[in-house]
């Protein structure tokens, strides 16, 4: 069975940088693109950064130049920089992943989402 699980978030002032982490574990699966995912109380989840496997990268605009999204096919782990945080990044953060299962099904599994706090 395959999991993601993330790490990486917390409490940080305006300004400050985190770097979240989400691993897949699992065995006879491939992945393909990965995401970061995001959301605020009250509001929608909203898609923040994916990266192909293929290294292709996009962002919402909102955190173009601040954040960076990158992967570690060996590790079959996705990262994501975030770098002048501002309050309005504060949400739960969510990676995702379309994994293929042995050659056959591919599916979008979720992590279980990391608290994000930036104050003011």
């Amino acid at each position: 069975q395959v999991q993601l699980v993330e790490s990486g978030g917390g409490l940080v002032q305006a300004g400050g940088s985190l770097r979240l982490s989400c691993a897949a574990s699992g065995s006879g699966f491939s992945i393909n693109a990965m995401g970061w995912y995001r959301q605020a109380p009250g509001k929608q989840r909203e898609l923040v950064a994916v990266i192909s496997s293929g290294g292709w990268t996009d962002y919402e605009d909102s955190t173009k130049g601040r954040f960076t999204i990158s992967r570690d096919n060996a590790k079959n782990t996705v990262y994501l920089q975030m770098t002048s945080l501002k309050p309005e990044d504060t949400a739960v953060y969510y990676c995702n992943a379309d994994i293929t299962i042995q050659n056959t099904r591919t599916f979008r599994y979720w992590g279980q989402g990391t608290q994000v706090t930036v104050s003011s």
